[in-house]
């Protein structure tokens, strides 16, 4: 690390901007009402069957639940009830994004940070933990596996909070992966959007980030809950200011960047707060800015080396109580793309996307450059956390094949303006999916072509048939012009996109 300690401390000292908070607050105060939202929790536990199926046909007309509705789902028990839930779920999903699986690397680009959260194994106090930031060179590397080995086309950048890792290496890092092209079997491998995880940023530096070709900026509040927030992120961090994290959605949309992810980190505190605290957000950024969440993550807290609060914790959830959560999410944002990660195991992302999920990662390490090491591990000390499926691309694409699901390696909307309050409108109505369809098969037959096993190509070809047959009945219209692109894909031509 080249930054001397005193260079850290002004860096740290500078970072929060307060006027680029209270200008978002209400009365002084920000919109998530603790008490409030406590108080709905108790007075929906028993809700009345006819006003749950309200809320379902509410749903499936793509429109966001109001927080008292999604209190109400989170105490649903009765056991036809939540089959109607589970079913309308996936009516939601298919209506928006019909059966399409999006699949994404993570690439973590350094392990240095400035804080020190009490369940990461990250924190600056944890001196047994390897540090290390990728150099350009290195990035290289990893993407040049990624891309033109593996078959990524899209990455999420997570970047730890520290001055080596601030927005002059973030904006140089998303250059040098974008640059890198690798020759393929038939074509060129590359990544085509690059997705970041990073910590609060001003709004200065949130146009430098928009203008570097990001895709979407995802920022997890960790807890809504203030009081446990507060505890669990120590004073004199900048993490420890509540509302600088939770106004960062603001400032990006403000700032340009009009594909923002939300999350929460399950097993700090109660699983329903927690739910809670996404639809407010929701909430928030639909009525204040215009734009919901793009995306929606919802990782829970796993071991991490060294953080006794990450295996101690009082809230960790259950695979039961993990599944309920994305249920009622799907129900409640029902227009937002959800992620599932590999943190955890095969069987549990599997019911996931069943009934609800549409993005996951796959091949995945999260050393700090693991994939050009020849002889990776999952070293406790030199990663975040452990990982719960290590699956290989092509054998995750092979399962999403045999359930009749296509992957969809499409980078189209991003560069063709449908983000924002258009993809909004065009999620809502159901018209996403028709674009995407189109892509989603031609982007498929570009991996198969240059990536997948024969195996692998064997089972896929079930699947691109049916999208294919279903384009043509759906969109007889633009099925030539479809036709003529894919045979030109079939030929070694690629990133054709409509």
């Amino acid at each position: 690390m080249t930054t001397q300690l005193h260079d850290v401390e002004n860096w740290v000292k500078d970072r929060i901007k307060q006027d680029e908070i209270t200008k978002y607050l209400v009365d002084g105060k920000d919109f998530i009402p603790d008490t409030e939202i406590e108080g709905k929790l108790v007075a929906n536990r028993s809700p009345e069957k006819a006003r749950v199926r309200d809320a379902l046909a509410k749903s499936l007309a793509i429109e966001t639940l109001t927080p008292d509705e999604t209190a109400m789902l989170l105490h649903v028990e009765d056991p036809v009830l939540l089959a109607e839930m589970k079913d309308t779920a996936l009516r939601v999903k298919k209506k928006v994004y019909d059966n399409r699986i999006v699949t994404f690397a993570p690439l973590y680009m350094g392990n240095y940070c400035v804080n020190n959260c009490l369940y990461c194994g990250f924190r600056k106090d944890n001196h047994e933990a390897k540090r290390n930031v990728l150099t350009m060179e290195e990035i290289r590397k990893e993407i040049e596996v990624l891309a033109g080995k593996i078959g990524h086309k899209r990455l999420i950048a997570v970047y730890g909070e520290h001055p080596e890792t601030g927005i002059d290496y973030i904006v140089e890092s998303l250059k040098t992966i974008y640059d890198v092209k690798v020759n393929t079997k038939y074509g060129i491998g590359n990544i085509r959007r690059v997705n970041v995880n990073a910590a609060p940023l001003s709004i200065e530096e949130l146009k430098l980030l928009r203008v570097s070709g990001i895709g979407t900026y995802q920022v997890f509040q960790e807890t809504y809950h203030h009081d446990t927030y507060g505890r669990i992120h120590p004073k004199g961090t900048i993490k420890a200011n509540y509302q600088w994290r939770l106004y960062c959605m603001h400032r990006a949309l403000e700032a340009g960047i009009d594909d923002v992810g939300i999350g929460a980190l399950f097993g700090l505190y109660d699983w329903k707060f927690e739910v809670m605290g996404l639809v407010y957000h929701a909430w928030e950024l639909e009525t204040k800015l215009g734009i919901g969440p793009h995306t929606v993550s919802f990782p829970r807290l796993e071991p991490a080396f060294n953080s006794p609060l990450s295996v101690e914790s009082p809230y960790r959830i259950s695979d039961e109580i993990l599944k309920r959560i994305i249920l009622v999410i799907r129900l409640a944002i029902p227009y937002t793309g959800m992620i599932i990660t590999a943190r955890e195991n095969a069987e549990m992302r599997r019911e996931a996307i069943s009934f609800g999920v549409t993005q996951t990662d796959a091949s995945t390490k999260i050393g700090i450059g693991s994939y050009s090491d020849e002889n990776p591990d999952q070293a406790e000390n030199k990663q975040q956390f452990m990982l719960g499926d290590t699956r290989s691309l092509d054998e995750v694409i092979r399962e999403f094949s045999e359930k009749h699901s296509i992957t969809s390696f499409c980078t189209a909307g991003y560069r063709c303006g449908r983000t924002g309050e258009c993809i909004m409108e065009l999620l809502r109505s159901g018209k996403e999916g028709k674009f995407c369809k189109l892509n989603a098969v031609l982007t498929f037959q570009e991996w198969l072509d240059d990536f997948a096993s024969d195996e692998t190509k064997l089972r896929a070809q079930s699947v691109l048939q049916k999208e294919i047959e279903e384009i043509r009945e759906q969109m007889p219209a633009i099925f030539p012009q479809f036709m003529e692109c894919y045979e030109r894909i079939k030929k070694g031509e690629r990133d054709l996109y409509f």
